[in-house]
Formats: structure tokens, sequence, C-alpha cells
């Protein structure tokens, strides 16, 4: 079978990971665990799951001129990934990501952008012939939020259907919200973007609801180790996620959204779809690190979760 064509425009950060017992308050200094350097950024992770997990992928993207987005970008090439549309910025430093894992497996990250923060439209018009060539786009919120709606409105006049994975939360317009096929948004992020604390099925029915009235197409909102609630053409309802034990949540929702992607694009229903993504992200959070986590397509396949 062909593989469908994906192409996730969005950020490609290095993650500095330090694993502690537990989080340090506001004015505290702890001694942390183990260090970790790896591959991230919301938008090279998804990237690596779309294309571990059955995809034909394409990243657009920026880094700086240095070591850290080098490095990136060959390991992007290692995972078979199209990198001829990333563009290499020579004054800003590629973004980096700081990050704190407790021994729950919970974890807090604070970006530096870099370069991811200077992708302009014009970066990505040379990605345009392939985007017109794609079955899906798939797109964050860690590079501007004009070159997020840029891109949506051309991946809609070529009849592309984007996804949105609207982290880290940010204001969206009306304008990009009627370009969307689907968002994507985790439980605090709906709650963010609708004014709606979104606590359980009611109340992510409401939020969905909203999206909906907006123009958007399909809601996915994820609950973590609930599920996905989904809203499409009239159905609503939980899909449950396989109950694992967490050592690291680091890249989980990207793992999600990478599987989404190729499922759909696959011709998989929305429900089958969530199901697929749900049984992937619940591998990566079984895994420390963020690319390191994400499953390849024949260990979801042949998961125990089956």
């Amino acid at each position: 079978m062909e593989r469908p064509r994906i192409m996730v425009c969005g950020s490609s950060n290095t993650d500095m990971v330090v694993r502690t017992t537990h989080f340090p308050t506001p004015g505290e200094t702890i001694l942390g665990g183990a260090f970790l350097m790896n591959a991230g950024g919301k938008g090279a992770n998804q990237a690596v799951a779309a294309a571990r997990l059955g995809g034909d992928v394409i990243f657009a993207g920026k880094t700086g001129d240095d070591l850290f987005g080098q490095q990136a970008t060959n390991l992007l090439r290692e995972e078979g990934i199209d990198v001829g549309c990333m563009t290499v910025g020579p004054v800003i430093p590629s973004g980096v990501a700081l990050i704190t894992v407790n021994s729950a497996g919970e974890n807090t990250i604070v970006v530096a952008p870099g370069a991811n923060g200077t992708y302009s439209p014009e970066d990505f018009n040379r990605a345009l012939p392939e985007l017109q060539q794609c079955d899906f786009l798939l797109l964050q919120l860690e590079i501007p939020i004009r070159t997020v709606e840029y891109v949506a409105r051309k991946a809609r006049d070529m009849k592309t259907r984007v996804i949105l994975n609207p982290a880290p939360a940010a204001p969206l317009s009306d304008e990009l919200l009627k370009t969307l096929f689907l968002i994507t948004p985790n439980e605090t992020e709906a709650s963010l973007l609708t004014g709606i604390q979104v606590t359980g099925e009611p109340s992510a029915l409401k939020a969905a609801s909203l999206f909906h009235e907006k123009g958007v197409e399909n809601v996915i909102i994820t609950l973590g180790a609930a599920g996905a609630f989904f809203l499409s053409e009239g159905k609503s309802g939980i899909i449950a996620a396989p109950r694992v034990t967490a050592v690291d949540t680091t890249a989980a929702g990207d793992t999600f959204n990478g599987a989404l992607a190729v499922a759909l694009a696959e011709g998989k229903s929305l429900e089958e779809s969530i199901l697929f993504a749900n049984r992937a992200a619940a591998i990566s959070v079984t895994r420390p690190g963020a690319q390191a986590s994400i499953p390849f397509r024949n260990e979801v396949i042949s998961s125990f979760f089956f």
C-alpha cells in the first residue's frame, strides 16, 4: 500500500532533560538525577511519529546555522523524512527546550524558540509545491501565529486537510478556525481557548461544540490517561486509552497527533484513528525522552493492546 503523504510544519528543538523526584518551588534549588539531551520540538516530534507509524512525511521548519540545528536535521533525515523544505537562519540560534521530569513521569517544559520564532510565510513558500501533493497538513503553535494562519490558508486553497494541535495554547482567530479539518487540544488547551473548564465528557462536549460553531469540522480533546473525546458529524464520545504505567509523558501528545494524521490519511474513520493514536501514545509514555519514546508501526500493531 502506498504510504499517505503528510506535511508537518512546525518547530524543531533540542530538548535538555533533567530527571528529579519532584519539581522545585519558586526560589528552590534541588539536586536532580540523570541528564539527557534529545531531539525534540512539537513539529519535529510529530513528523517523526508520522514517519515511524507509516506516513511519507515532509517537514517544513527552521533551525539556526549551528550544531543543534545540524543534528536535528540529520536525525530527521535518518528517519526517512524529507527535509528539503527546511530553512536555515544565519543569525538566530536553533530552538531549545528545558524539561524537568518527576518520579511520576509528569513534566514541566520551558521553550526558547530561537529560529522557530522567526519562521515566516516567506520561509514556508518553498514548501508550497510539496504541500499540493499532501493528503494532510499537521500544524502546532511553536511557530509564529501569522505563519500558522498563512500556511493553513494555503492548504485550504489546495484542498489539503489541516489538523491543528493548538499547543502551546494561544488565541486563535475565527479565520484560522474556519480552515481546520480537525483541532486536537488537550483539556488545558481546550479550557484556555474556549473559556469552558473541561473536566469530563459534558464539559468537553460544550467546548468542542464551540469550536464546531466557529467552523472547525471535527474536534478531538485529549484527556490524558482517560483517552480522547471527539465530536464529528453529530456523533460524540470518549474513546478510552490503554492503561499503562507512565515513565515520561514528554511527546505523548505529539505521538498521538502524528499517529492520528497517518490513520486519517489512510482512510480510517475518526474513531478508528483515535484508537490507533491512543495506543501509540500509550506506548510512548512508557519510555523516556521525546523522539526516542515514539514507537514504530509494527510495535503498535503487535502490542498487547490489540
